[in-house]
């Protein structure tokens, strides 16, 4: 049963933006916070930003400034605008849904984005 499907990645050069979709199929789609995970090649899978169910949002150090994370409940998305994109930003992108203080054990597909020249 698919919940969460990214989409919105591609090649991009250092400096450009991408917008990042995250569209659930859920229920009651409002009540629950959403974070945006990526994975570098060969690295961990890390939080990068969360938009709670209040609607306040978090952003890990490295992005913040640059990223701006939003949703639109009526639409069941959630979005992340990535601008000034480094290289160190390459990564497989997945969000991920939260329900009160638990973590879903779930993952969509991801998607990818490379910076790159």
């Amino acid at each position: 049963q698919v919940q969460l499907v990214e989409s919105g990645g591609g090649l991009v050069q250092p400096g450009g933006s991408l917008r990042l979709s995250c569209t659930a199929s859920l229920i009651n789609f409002s009540v629950y916070s959403i974070g945006w995970y990526r994975q570098p090649p060969g690295k961990e899978r890390e939080l990068v930003a969360v938009i709670w169910s209040d609607g306040r949002r978090n952003y890990e150090d490295l992005v913040k400034g640059r990223f701006t994370i939003s949703r639109d409940n009526a639409k069941k998305t959630v979005y992340l605008q990535m601008n000034n994109l480094e290289p160190e930003d390459t990564a497989v992108y997945y969000c991920r849904k939260r329900y009160g203080s638990v973590w879903s054990d779930s993952w969509g597909q991801g998607t990818l984005v490379t910076v790159s020249s």
